[in-house]
């Protein structure tokens, strides 16, 4: 019983409850940003580095935070090579955590359209769809992570797709948190652009596809045309159809 799928999805639970309390009670991005200087230098600090980042990520921690505070510390260059180690490390951490503890008990649950759909997506064109979701802003990364557990994708393509589409915002991120001390500097200003323009225009697509989605009597309208719409039989119309209406006894 106690290695069974929904025990273990519980202690996954569990496990993430207390990691989201730990990051709201003790803010340990602070660490990096702050008062984290470490005695080792060159590639010693950069690994220490990426494994500090893998755990807070896989303990809920921001990674924007942590992007920045790796800027700040190594430089541009040297920051987004420790943030993209510190990406892959923290990405495959919550992906064995979900496929362990969770992935056992909550693909039965797969049953609805879009979970299907999603599933079959990931599953079979893994690489690809999750190399969407790391490019495209705004996806919370450990919904991605844990998401991707659920389905039936390879660890290798997991983490290659991670390494290659996390690149281009980690080291937007990365140039800023070097620049941070000069605010105006046209290389801050080109970084901070870079971050928010896809943002923003994700978000625009976004409404207008919730507000298409949500238009008063589209649905309405075109159930309504195909049935009183008369039937289309080569070019001929057909002339609609009376059913008789029994009499009342």
């Amino acid at each position: 019983m106690l290695f069974s799928p929904w025990s273990r999805l519980s202690l996954l639970a569990v496990l993430l409850a207390a990691a989201a309390t730990t990051v709201a009670l003790h803010e340990p991005q602070q660490l990096f940003a702050q008062g984290w200087r470490p005695q080792l230098s060159g590639g010693g600090a950069l690994a220490l580095f990426a494994l500090a980042y893998g755990l807070c990520t896989a303990a809920l921690v921001p990674r924007p935070v942590l992007n920045l505070a790796s800027g700040a510390l190594f430089g541009a260059a040297l920051g987004t090579v420790a943030a993209v180690a510190g990406t892959v490390l923290g990405a495959g951490l919550a992906f064995g955590l979900g496929r362990l503890l969770g992935q056992d008990a909550l693909r039965p649950l797969l049953r609805g359209r879009w979970l299907a759909a999603g599933d079959r997506q990931l599953s079979r064109r893994g690489f690809r769809s999750m190399l969407v979701l790391r490019v495209l802003p705004g996806i919370p990364f450990a919904v991605s992570n844990y998401g991707a557990s659920v389905s039936r994708m390879r660890w290798s393509a997991f983490l290659s797709a991670t390494a290659l589409g996390c690149v281009p915002n980690t080291a937007a991120y990365a140039v800023a948190g070097s620049q941070a001390t000069e605010p105006t500097s046209p290389v801050f200003l080109v970084a901070s652009a870079f971050i928010a323009v896809p943002g923003l225009a994700a978000a625009a697509v976004a409404w207008r596809r919730r507000a298409r989605l949500r238009r008063p009597g589209a649905p309405r309208e075109a159930a309504s045309r195909a049935v009183t719409e008369p039937v289309r039989t080569g070019s001929r119309r057909s002339p609609a159809v009376s059913l008789p209406v029994p009499d009342r006894p």
